[in-house]
Formats: C-alpha cells, structure tokens, sequence
C-alpha cells in the first residue's frame, strides 16, 4: 500500500504543476496567466480584497514531497491540503531571486503574488540562528544584487498584483535591541536598506507591509510609540511612497488574534504590556504609526499560532513545541485595520538548529519549550510539519 500510495502522491505532484488543457476549468497557471490579464494593476485599499494568495511552487513541493513521505494515508491526504494553501515565499539569499520569475509567471488574474525580501546586512542582528549571507554594512551588495535584480523581475510583470513583507526583525530590533554591538552596527543598513526597498517597489501593482514584530515585542507600552517612530521615519525618509500599505505583525510568531485573557496575562509584568494578543496589538500601533505620519494598514500571519500556551515567555521564538497550523488566509479578519490574515512562515521549515554545536545555534532553539532535533534555519522538518498538520485549528 505504501508504494502505491507514493505512486498516487508523486502523480498528484506532477498534476499540481502541469498546465491545464483548453478545457480544463479552474485557475489559470503558468505564462498563460499574463496572457489572459486584460490589463496593468494599480492597487488601491485592500490587495487582497477579492484575490486568493497564489500557493507558490517553492512551498507545494515541499508538501506534496513531505505527504509522499507519509504512511497513514489520512494525513497524508490532509497534508495535500496545505499545499493549496496561498503562502508568502521567502527571497532570503541573493541565489533565491532565481525561483522569484517561474513563480510570478503562474499566478493568476484573480490572485495575488506573495513575497518576503529578507536579505539586510547585517540580518538578524540579535539571533544567531537566522543570520543572513550579507555583512553589517555591506548596504551596496545588497541594493546593486539584491533589490535591484527583484525589481528588474517585477517590473515585468505589471498585469500582477503583488504583496510584500518587507525586512523580518530588521526595524523592531533597532527600538529593543539597541544595546547589541551587532544591532548597532547594522542599524544605518537596516534604515537605509528598508527605505531603498519602499523606493524601488514603489510600483502601481505592489502593496508593501513593514514588519513590526508583534505584540509582544513593540507591544510594550514603552515600546508602542518608538517602534512606531523608527518605522515611520524610514517610510518618510524614502519619501512616503504610495506602496506602502502599513505593517506585518506575528511574521513566524506564535500569538493568538484575540484570545481573552491573553496568553501572558497573569503574568508579573502584564501590567506593563496592554498588547495581550495581536489584536489588541494592531488596535494599539496603528493609531500610533498614523501619527507618526505611516499608514497603519495590518496583515497578521496566522501561518502557525492553532495553539496557544506552549511558550514559557513571550520571547521564546524558536520552532515553539505542540504548535499547530492556525487561521487560513482571508481578508474576513473583523478588523477595518487588519486586510488579511496570512501565512508567512512556510509551516515545516525550521526556525533554527537545536544542535549545540552548530555555528548558528541559538540558545533560544534549545529552551524547553523548543521542538528537538531541528535543522538548520529554513531546512525541512518532517515532524514538525506532522505536528502542525496534526495541531491545526481549524483542521484540514
């Protein structure tokens, strides 16, 4: 049964990504795509309002491949289900920008292309195990190799509408991190390199969100009105381009949208954080950024957050333990600030090594409440995307 059962999930792969037949029904893949597009997009409100996130081929593969690896055919069924499921691709390593054109050349007029650029000098400045390929400093590779080949890409795609989470822990850890030697020392890349990207994307077809941690990491009452500094004086300084749509919170974060009580509201210092779940969070820093002079636009990743109180502290960041697969992405959130709940983190890739003597590891990855063994950062964990499929709230 296993080796038919394998036979039916690798035809089922080759299906996934096949171009249809003339009288095939359903969403149009490959070149076709721009073909059929009428005309050029220009974003106005909601990105997503009325467009489905296109599943990328990066992580499909992943998961049909890890659904082929399964012997209990009832998960392996539900696993296939996660493959459909519109996911953020990450453009972490300048060799990535090489999967970046087949993907956008799939997507359809009724969806929406999602990316991650990730790729700041100096990245990560307070982690060890998501450390980026790209020296402190080194803000000329970075533009002239990085950005600039992205844009080249997408500017040939006008028919295409495109989202973005711009620079992962990038902004939030300059407003905490300040004391670090390695955050300082990659703090004017991080400004400068964020306010190049909302320069150079600023195109009719892009929506950009900056991340902004999550609540509970700007969400500190001492920390609401400086994040909200740092991240609009970047937006301002690269001129308030019109992309610019707002913020990303929970980006690979395990918060729950509105659980009451939160998760750390018993807490010895919940008095001084108001930011209890992600929700509150939005409702606390969007009118904080709009100040500032940032639009306050959110979207919230829900890519692994089924299940709450499985960390010790709100800082345990690291492949968190028992975690599931959380909301799907849609734009019915019950928030006019939040346009779309969304899956940034591809579920199944790990956050960071849990071997001691690795160079990149961190000793967040080996807290009790961390999942053991785990990879490198960004390799595949066959358990641990068993666990979130088995996890998920709601289920497949």
């Amino acid at each position: 049964m296993k080796g038919l059962y394998s036979a039916l999930v690798a035809s089922a792969i080759a299906g996934a990504f096949a171009a249809p037949s003339p009288t095939e029904k359903g969403p149009i893949t490959a070149r076709a795509a721009q073909a059929a597009c009428a005309t050029n997009v220009s974003l106005s409100g909601n990105p997503f309002s009325g467009r489905s996130i296109y599943a990328n081929k990066e992580y499909s593969k992943e998961v049909m491949s890890a659904a082929a690896a399964m012997t209990d055919s009832a998960l392996a069924a539900k696993a296939s289900k996660v493959a459909d499921v519109g996911t953020f691709l990450w453009i972490d390593t300048r060799a990535r920008i090489s999967v970046v054109e087949e993907n956008l050349a799939a997507v359809g007029c009724d969806q929406l292309a999602a990316f991650v650029i990730y790729d700041l000098p100096g990245r990560d400045c307070a982690a060890k195990a998501s450390n980026g390929e790209l020296a402190a400093g080194d803000i000329s590779t970075y533009k002239t190799e990085y950005i600039d080949p992205i844009l080249a890409i997408f500017k040939k795609y006008p028919k295409t509408a495109i989202a973005l989470v711009i620079e992962p822990d990038s902004l939030p850890n300059l407003v905490t991190n300040a004391d670090l030697s390695s955050c300082q020392e990659s703090a004017s890349g991080y400004r400068e390199g964020v306010a190049y990207a909302f320069r150079q994307f600023n195109l009719p077809n892009i929506a950009m969100y900056v991340d902004a941690g999550h609540g509970g990491w700007l969400g500190w009452n001492d920390n609401l009105k400086p994040g909200a500094k740092e991240l609009a004086n970047v937006y301002k300084n690269a001129g308030s381009p019109k992309s610019v749509r707002g913020y990303a919170t929970n980006v690979a974060g395990w918060n729950a949208w509105d659980l009451e009580p939160g998760e750390f509201s018993t807490a010895t210092d919940a008095q001084w954080n108001k930011a209890q779940n992600e929700k509150k969070y939005v409702e606390l820093f969007s009118p904080e950024l709009k100040s500032a002079g940032m639009p306050g636009q959110a979207i919230v990743d829900t890519g692994r957050n089924g299940v709450t109180g499985l960390r010790n502290e709100w800082g345990d960041w690291c492949n968190v333990n028992g975690a599931g697969f959380g909301r799907r992405p849609t734009t019915n959130t019950g928030s006019s600030l939040v346009d779309s709940f969304v899956w940034v983190k591809p579920g199944g890739e790990s956050d960071g090594t849990s071997d001691t003597s690795a160079t990149r590891y961190d000793s967040f990855c080996g807290k009790p409440d961390a999942f053991k063994p785990s990879p490198e950062a960004g390799q595949w964990n066959q358990a641990y995307f068993e666990m979130l499929l088995k996890n998920a709230n709601p289920p497949f």
